[in-house]
């Protein structure tokens, strides 16, 4: 899996743009919990690229960039949770989820 790292405020602009071109995943990991850990290790060992075609995955590391965190919850409308993920198209969040609710096959249907 190509992780895109997200470390400034200014590249949620740019993957808002990009959205309208193809969706974004968007992952919130929290580096010292363990549910966040496990939720990411799932991701990555059954991520396909194939299976969800242009999707394009972000990855935040939310306690070294904390302010990035509350500007998607702003940005995206949505409640901070960690872990989780977000699928952004045409500029909106189309899906998000949390803690083991984050699974690749729900992915997969929205992709």
């Amino acid at each position: 899996m190509n992780w895109n790292i997200l470390t400034e405020i200014s590249q949620l602009e740019d993957i808002k743009t990009e959205s309208y071109k193809y969706p974004v995943l968007l992952l919130k990991h929290s580096t010292t919990c363990s549910i966040s850990a496990t939720s990411l290790n799932r991701l990555e060992r059954n991520w396909k690229q194939e299976k969800v075609g242009d999707l394009k995955p972000y990855y935040l590391d939310l306690l070294t960039y904390r302010p990035i965190s509350n500007e998607i919850a702003t940005m995206f409308n949505v409640e901070h949770q960690s872990p989780q993920v977000l699928v952004i198209q045409n500029g909106e969040c189309i899906y998000n989820a949390s803690h083991f609710e984050i699974s690749f096959a729900e992915l997969e249907g929205i992709a």
